[in-house]
Order: structure tokens, then C-alpha cells, then sequence
């Protein structure tokens, strides 16, 4: 009993460790995470992507089916018969020559029983292998373009992920920047109104002033309540676009600082030969490839097809059914098949050339992607290049407002300068804040859809 005992606890032990090691995550657990951090998560998670990959799977189980067309094919049939009532055959009376009379042309035809006995029951196997067939050629090289098509259809999905996560993680870095400018106008503000409440009490400033600031400051704190809340939106898009979900706790680890924007990035020639590296690009090209193996195949179906055949069966025969397993006749063949299409009306002419105009037109949206990724290119360009000089100009105009604020305040009080005029100020600067933020988004979303539209993200 003593060793029974021991050995029901270490199992109980052994099952509690291993229960212990296969424990999910705390649900409290923070992710710390870079972009490209975010972008990988996304790519095992995000459902668009997950169903890319999931279709280049069946691609490959469909190059299988379609090689499994031209290997053997081996089928078995098993048939039972029980005629309750057995064909006749119906001719002349041949009953009354054995009795000398002769045949009357004129005479009633009668019907008597011919064909199989009562009970048949077979067993068949039959086996057919394809020697020759054109479509079947062609059907295995659409099958390696369809994967093809499959694998770019999975970069597309996973580049369309990278830009929609990316976008939402500099959101989320853009928010923080901007709450970081509103703490510190905050402070600022909040040890002004303090000063000046203090100047009011001794009788130095107006009533009016310390309200001016009042309003200003219960402004900004409202703003940046509402900035908050939309942060927390902000961290429920970049998970939503990662594929996480949105309860689980994010954290970023990518500063702003750190990002390159420049203008270099915005002096890039237009290659003519750019657009190759684009994905929309090559899945036009596959698409035009898939048309131009159709009407392979749509040809193919001039030609013969040519196939081999085997087969044996046994059949058991009788009239009674405990005699019917008695005695077996079996029988087995060998042949081949051959299938020679001749006439069929104008149908497979009319097919090929419907495929014929499908590759016209996979060639014409070919052409004309060409100019469409062009503009698109030089759109973005044009676009990234006049954010970037907008961002510089706003980091100009917040300087240039601070050092309004600061001046003013010293001209207020040393009583050369007026309360409004450094309200006025506190508000242009809160505005270049304001701007500022909103050319930092704009130039680094821009920069991803230049990054986009010159296929630099793959």
C-alpha cells in the first residue's frame, strides 16, 4: 500500500509539471513589441493572411489531384440481378417444323424466353491509365501557375497587412508624441495660472486674467482627455489589424526619433521597369499566364486521347438461389482506348476563341496597370516630398510660436505687455502643436505609401 501510495503522487506530480508547462499565457501578459515585431505577429495571426496561406496549401493538393488524373485508376463494381420477369425474344413458330408443317410467312409471330437465367450477381475490378492526353499536359502547367498565383496572392495579403499595421502602429506613436506636448503645455500653463492666481490675490493682475488662463487650461486638459481615450481606440486598431485580440495588453517599443524620414527617400527616379517589383504587377502577370495555358488547353482538345484498359470479373448464374454461389464463370480482358474528337459543331472553336480574347484583355489590364503604378508612384512621391517640407515648416512654426509664448510672458510680466496678448500667444503655440502632429502623421503615412507604390514593401 506504502508503494502504491508513493507512486499515485508521483504521477500526480508528473501530470500537475506537465499541466504546468502546457499552461496558455497569463491573460494579463504584456507584448512588447517593435513594428516589425507587430508586422510578424500579424503574418501568423491576421485572418486575411492566415486564409492566403491556407489557399496555397489547397493550391498544392491541387497540383496532386491533377497529376492523380494521368496515374491508375482502379474502380470495383459489384452487381446483383434477380429478373422476376426474363426477356423474350419474338419470331417465327419453329415448333411446327419438327412436326413436317411448313412456315406461314403469314403467320402470328410468338415469343419465347431468351437471355441470362433468374439470378446474376458480379463481381468486377477495372483499371484504366491515361497514355496520352493534351489537356492533361496543359491541366498539370495551369495547376504549377495556379500555386503560383496562390503564393503571390499570399504576398499580397501580407504586404496589404504590413502597410495597414504599420500605418496604425505610427498612429499609436503620433498619439503619445502628441499627449507628451500636451503634458508639458499643461505644466507650463498650470505653473502660469498658478503665478498669476497668486499675483491676483497680492493685487497685481486682474480677476480677467486669471479666468483667461482658467479657460485655457481646462481646455487643454479636455483635449487631452479626449486624446486619451483616442489612444486607447488607437491600440484597439493596431491589434485588430494584427490579428490580436483587442483585450490583450500592447505595449511599443519603436521610438519616433528613430524613424527615417528624409529626402532621399522622396528623389526616386521612376524606373520603367519598377512596377516589376510590385505584386499587383506579377499577379497580373500570372492571371495572363493562366489565359494564355487556357488556350493551350482550349488546342489540346484537337487531339486524341489515348488510354489503356484492363479488367476481371466473375459471375455466378443460376435459376435457384442455393444453387447460385455453386459455380463461378469469370472472365477478364485487356484493351486500349483511343478517343478522336471530329466534329462538334463549332463548340471547341468557339471556346478557343473566347480564351483567346481573355488573354487580349489580361494583356491590355497588363498595359494599363504599367501607367496606373506610374501616376501612383509619382502621386506618392509628390505627396511624401510636400508632407515632409510641411513637417519641417511645422517644426519651424512651434519653435518659432514658443519662443511668441516665452517672450510674451516676460514682456507681461514686466507689465510691458497684456494678458491677451499672451493668451493669444498660448493659443498659437497649442495650434503649431496641434499642426505639428498632424504633418508628423501625414509624412510617415505618406512614407509608407511611397515605400508601397515603389514595391519596396515585400
Amino acid at each position: 500500500m506504502k508503494h502504491l501510495l508513493l507512486i499515485s503522487l508521483l504521477l500526480i506530480g508528473i501530470a500537475s509539471g506537465a499541466s504546468a508547462q502546457q499552461a496558455p499565457p497569463a491573460a494579463g501578459a504584456v507584448h512588447s513589441f517593435s513594428l516589425q515585431d507587430c508586422i510578424n505577429y500579424a503574418y501568423e495571426h491576421q485572418d486575411s493572411v492566415v486564409n492566403a496561406g491556407l489557399d496555397v496549401k489547397s493550391a498544392e493538393y491541387k497540383i496532386k489531384e491533377t497529376k492523380a488524373t494521368g496515374l491508375p485508376q482502379i474502380n470495383g463494381s459489384v452487381t446483383f440481378q434477380d429478373y422476376t420477369r426474363a426477356p423474350v425474344q419474338v419470331g417465327p413458330d419453329f415448333s411446327k417444323i419438327s412436326s413436317g408443317q411448313p412456315l406461314d410467312p403469314n403467320a402470328r409471330l410468338v415469343a419465347f424466353p431468351i437471355g441470362p437465367v433468374q439470378y446474376n450477381n458480379t463481381f468486377a475490378l477495372q483499371g484504366t491509365q491515361l497514355l496520352f492526353s493534351g489537356t492533361f499536359l496543359v491541366g498539370l502547367q495551369a495547376a504549377k501557375t495556379y500555386k503560383e498565383l496562390s503564393v503571390r496572392s499570399l504576398t499580397r495579403s501580407k504586404i496589404q497587412t504590413n502597410v495597414s499595421v504599420t500605418k496604425a502602429y505610427y498612429q499609436v506613436l503620433v498619439s503619445n508624441e502628441q499627449i507628451k506636448l500636451l503634458d508639458a503645455n499643461i505644466a507650463q500653463l498650470k505653473q502660469q495660472l498658478d503665478q498669476t492666481t497668486q499675483q491676483n490675490k497680492q493685487g497685481f493682475v486682474e480677476k480677467i486674467d486669471v479666468n483667461r488662463l482658467e479657460v485655457q487650461y481646462n481646455n487643454l486638459t479636455t483635449n487631452r482627455e479626449n486624446v486619451v481615450r483616442a489612444l486607447t481606440l488607437n491600440y484597439q486598431v493596431l491589434k485588430f489589424q494584427m490579428g490580436m485580440p483587442i483585450q490583450e495588453e500592447l505595449s511599443l517599443t519603436d521610438k519616433l526619433e528613430n524613424i527615417n524620414l528624409d529626402e532621399q527617400s522622396a528623389q526616386n527616379n521612376i524606373d520603367t521597369a519598377f512596377y516589376h517589383n510590385r505584386i499587383e504587377y506579377n499577379l497580373l502577370e500570372t492571371n495572363l499566364k493562366l489565359n494564355q495555358l487556357d488556350v493551350k488547353s482550349k488546342k489540346a482538345a484537337y487531339l486524341p486521347t489515348l488510354s489503356a484498359n484492363a479488367g476481371l470479373a466473375t459471375t455466378f448464374q443460376e435459376n435457384q438461389t442455393k444453387y447460385l454461389y455453386g459455380r463461378n464463370y469469370p472472365y477478364n480482358y485487356v484493351g486500349l482506348s483511343l478517343n478522336i474528337p471530329i466534329f462538334s459543331s463549332g463548340e471547341r472553336v468557339n471556346q478557343l476563341r473566347q480564351s483567346q480574347i481573355n488573354v487580349q484583355k489580361a494583356q491590355n489590364d497588363l498595359n494599363n496597370v504599367k501607367n496606373a503604378m506610374s501616376l501612383e508612384a509619382s502621386s506618392a512621391n509628390i505627396t511624401y516630398s510636400n508632407n515632409l517640407r510641411s513637417l519641417n515648416s511645422q517644426k519651424r512654426s512651434r519653435e518659432l510660436a514658443a519662443e511668441v509664448l516665452r517672450v510674451s510672458k516676460i514682456k507681461y510680466q514686466q507689465g510691458v505687455g497684456s494678458s491677451i496678448e499672451v493668451t493669444q500667444a498660448q493659443t498659437d503655440f497649442e495650434n503649431a502643436d496641434n499642426q505639428y502632429i498632424q504633418a508628423l502623421y501625414n509624412a510617415l503615412v505618406s512614407k509608407v505609401d511611397l515605400d508601397k507604390a515603389y514595391g519596396k514593401i515585400q
